[in-house]
């Protein structure tokens, strides 16, 4: 008999709202890790990062902005994943998103980071080389950044303008609530 799900929910200062993992599909190496970010503001700059070699042993790559109201529509992070792996980095190397995975993805594989970045999350204040803990076993996702740190930062914090040319995605992008609420509309009267 299972002594654990396949899937986790995982809590702290990187995700108060919370984060999932598909942990039956991490490596032991994996479960317990702390490593220096490497921060993406899209996949599509990712990808070309690890796909050229620029992700070692240890990093943590953080995809941010790729939540419901970022993306919008919550982007899967499906090629980040597989290039992680092709590269020979699926056992060393951990992915950290606001944005979603499949239910086919191998690795230390974090999505649904919430709040996400658009919304203000502590996601959207990570910087190149932050210390981040995953501790899968004891559910915990930490930025290792002093609060005091935190606050400076999110008075400097400038979102990216994303052209989004879909009206529908506009009106999504504008009504979305947390993934940690389903990522459904909110009620145009809560504000």
């Amino acid at each position: 008999m299972p002594t654990r799900g396949g899937i986790a929910i995982l809590r702290g200062s990187l995700a108060p709202d919370g984060a999932v993992v598909k942990q039956s599909a991490v490596a032991p190496s994996m479960m317990r890790r702390t490593g220096p970010a490497r921060v993406f503001d899209n996949e599509e700059a990712a990808n070309m990062v690890i796909l050229g070699g620029g992700i070692k042993e240890g990093d943590v790559i953080v995809i941010r902005y790729e939540g419901p109201q970022g993306g919008p529509g919550m982007r899967e992070m499906l090629s980040p994943t597989s290039n992680i792996m092709g590269m020979g980095l699926g056992e060393s190397v951990a992915l950290i998103t606001d944005g979603r995975f499949s239910g086919g993805t191998r690795g230390a594989a974090i999505g649904h980071v919430s709040p996400e970045a658009a919304a203000d999350g502590p996601i959207a204040l990570v910087k190149e080389g932050d210390l981040i803990e995953i501790d899968i076993p004891e559910r915990k996702l930490n930025l290792l950044v002093d609060a005091a740190e935190l606050d400076a930062r999110r008075k400097d914090v400038v979102h990216p303008k994303k052209v989004i040319t879909s009206p529908l995605l506009r009106r999504y992008a504008s009504l979305v609530k947390s993934a940690a609420n389903g990522a459904v509309y909110k009620d145009p009267q809560e504000g």
